[in-house]
C-alpha cells in the first residue's frame, strides 16, 4: 500500500547543493560543508538535506530549563464564548502566548505579539500552525524567510529553527500539534499532490526565500519540549546554510486563497477542511455563495457532533449562525451537547445569496481542557443565549 505522506509532494531546492547526497561537498578553499539530514518518521517519510558552513551540533552552553505546567481549570460542562481580544498578552511570538485549551493532541493559545524575538526558537516535540489575525512581520528560519500578513496560516514543522520579527504588532492564534500537520488526505492523490477538486493547490503555497548564510557566533536557541523550554548556546548560527533541498520546510497559506466548495443544499463543515493533525482538523470559513436549491436553508442545521469538541475563532464579517460574536471571539462547544444557530438566524438566512464570514474552526476528537486564562475571558451568559425572549 502507498503510505500517506506528511504534507504534499512539494520538492523545493535553494542555494547550492552537491550532485548527489552524502558525497564530499567543499567550498572554494577545499573545506567540507557539513551535511545535515532532517527527516520525519525516522528515515521513512519526508526529509530535507541541508548544508552548513559550520558543524550544526556545536553546543557551547546548556542553560536553564523553564518548566511549563498546563493546568486544567475546574469547569462546568457547557458551551463557552471566550473574548480573546481581551487577553492580557505582550511580548514576542513565544513569550506572549496565553494557553486557552489543550489535550494530548494539541495546545491552542493566543499571542498578542508586540516585539521581535531576540533568540531563536525550535519546537522539538510539536508542529505549529500560526494564524495571523492582524499585523505583519517576517518569519526567519534556517530554510529562508517568509513575509507574514493578515490571514496567513504559517505551518512550521517540528525541528525548524525560527524567529519572528515584527513590522506591525500581531495577533496570532497558535495551534501546537503533537503530530504532523498535513493537508487533508481526502484532497490528495496517491502521490500526495493536491487534487483537482481540492479547495486550494500548491500554487497557493508560499515557500521560504533563501538568504545568504549567516556566520554569527554564540547564538542562543530556545528548544520547546513537551513540558518546558530548554535553552542552548551554540557556537555558530544555524542559519549558515549554503543550500538545501527536499520536502521538509516551513510554508504559508493564506485563508483568502481558500476556494470554498458550495452546493445546492447546505454543505457540512468537512468541505471547509484545510489541515489535519493527529486527533483534530482545521477548517476555513470564507466568503462564499449560499446554496441554490429553491427551498434551501443557508444557515447550518443544529447538530450533535458526538465525537468532537468544536472551537470556532471569529476573524471578521457577519457570522450567519451566531449573535453577539466579536472579532477574536472563540466559541467552544464540547461534545455531548447539541449546538446550532441562534434563534432567528435560520429565518434571517432564508433567501440570502452569500455570506461574508471569515473564521477558523478546530474540531478535536478528544475532549479539550480549558485553562483559567480562558475562563477569565468567558461570557457566562452564553449557554442561555438560545432561549427565545
Amino acid at each position: 500500500c502507498i503510505r500517506d505522506r506528511e504534507k504534499m509532494p512539494f520538492y523545493q531546492k535553494r542555494g547550492r547543493i552537491p550532485t548527489k547526497r552524502h558525497i564530499q561537498f567543499r567550498d572554494e578553499n577545499g573545506n567540507l560543508y557539513w551535511e545535515e539530514l532532517i527527516s520525519r518518521g525516522g528515515f521513512s517519510d519526508i526529509y530535507s538535506n541541508v548544508y552548513h558552513i559550520h558543524h550544526p551540533t556545536s553546543v557551547e552552553t546548556i542553560g536553564e530549563f523553564k518548566k511549563i505546567n498546563l493546568q486544567t481549570a475546574d469547569k462546568t460542562h457547557r458551551p463557552h464564548h471566550i473574548r480573546t481580544s481581551n487577553v492580557e498578552s505582550t511580548g514576542d511570538a513565544i513569550s506572549s502566548r496565553i494557553t486557552l485549551f489543550f489535550n494530548s493532541d494539541l495546545v491552542i493559545s493566543k499571542a498578542h505579539v508586540t516585539k521581535s524575538m531576540d533568540s531563536l526558537y525550535r519546537n522539538g516535540h510539536g508542529d505549529e500552525v500560526l494564524f495571523i489575525h492582524s499585523g505583519s512581520g517576517k518569519l526567519k528560519s534556517n530554510f529562508g524567510n517568509l513575509n507574514l500578513t493578515l490571514g496567513d496560516y504559517v505551518v512550521i514543522p517540528r525541528g525548524v529553527i525560527w524567529q519572528i520579527t515584527v513590522n506591525k504588532s500581531m495577533r496570532i492564534l497558535v495551534t501546537e500539534s503533537s503530530g504532523p500537520i498535513k493537508t487533508p488526505t481526502k484532497y490528495r492523490n496517491q502521490f500526495g499532490q493536491l487534487l483537482e477538486h481540492s479547495p486550494f493547490s500548491e500554487r497557493d503555497i508560499r515557500t521560504p526565500k533563501f538568504s545568504k548564510p549567516m556566520d554569527d557566533k554564540s547564538v542562543e536557541i530556545e528548544v520547546k519540549i513537551k513540558n518546558g523550554i530548554q535553552t542552548y548556546g551554540y557556537q555558530h548560527h544555524p542559519f549558515d546554510l549554503i543550500g538545501w533541498d527536499g520536502y521538509y520546510f516551513p510554508y504559508v497559506f493564506n485563508i483568502n486563497d481558500f476556494m470554498p466548495i458550495t452546493g445546492k443544499i447546505h454543505q457540512p463543515p468537512p468541505v471547509h477542511q484545510t489541515f489535519q493533525g493527529n486527533g483534530f482538523v482545521i477548517c476555513s470559513f470564507v466568503p462564499r455563495l449560499f446554496d441554490y436549491h429553491s427551498e434551501s436553508v443557508p444557515a447550518p442545521y443544529a447538530h450533535s457532533n458526538v465525537d468532537s469538541d468544536e472551537i470556532i475563532y471569529y476573524i471578521e464579517g457577519q457570522f450567519m449562525s451566531r449573535k453577539g460574536i466579536e472579532k477574536e471571539s472563540i466559541t467552544y462547544h464540547p461534545m455531548g451537547l447539541p449546538h446550532g444557530p441562534h434563534p432567528g438566524k435560520i429565518e434571517e438566512s432564508l433567501g440570502s445569496e452569500e455570506t461574508n464570514e471569515l473564521a477558523v474552526m478546530i474540531d478535536t476528537f478528544k475532549p479539550l481542557n480549558m485553562t483559567e486564562s480562558a475562563l477569565d475571558l468567558d461570557d457566562d451568559k452564553y449557554p442561555y443565549s438560545w432561549i427565545k425572549s
